[in-house]
């Protein structure tokens, strides 16, 4: 478990675009209380992803970009990532349960395996085994 790991850490990460993410880092620090926890870069500049801790809790955050059909988190404002232990049946009971599949379920570059959807009204969720708090 990384440093500064809370004991029975959450599992379920609000996660929010912002037209600017990096002025989005430093406006929640300073109004919220939120404190930087890892925080990566797109080949422009913009804010890829970050995370931030309050207590112990976390919230995940980036810069939005342009509308991609295959990845609905470029430019959803709002969602929710839930990390899961075992992915595979995860994903196979949300498709025998007639979840709206908007991403299948893939490794990723960083080294998990995850899936969205969306719910009967619609909100975006993605479910997958990268854990945040592991981040050093």
């Amino acid at each position: 478990m990384a440093k500064n790991t809370p004991p029975g850490h959450p599992n379920i990460f609000p996660a929010l675009k912002y037209k600017d993410g990096e002025a989005a880092l430093g406006w929640l620090t300073q109004a919220f209380g939120f404190t930087r926890q890892a925080a990566y870069p797109n080949p422009d500049g913009s804010l890829a992803h970050a995370q931030m801790t309050y207590g112990a809790g976390m919230i995940m955050l980036g810069s939005g970009g342009k509308p991609d059909p295959k990845n609905p988190w470029s430019s959803e404002p709002l969602g929710v990532y839930v990390q899961v232990e075992d992915i595979d049946a995860h994903y196979a009971k949300a498709k025998a349960a007639g979840a709206v599949i908007v991403r299948e379920l893939a490794d990723t570059g960083y080294g998990a395996r995850e899936y969205s959807a969306r719910d009967l009204d619609g909100h975006l969720w993605s479910f997958g085994t990268y854990d945040p708090w592991k981040t050093d």
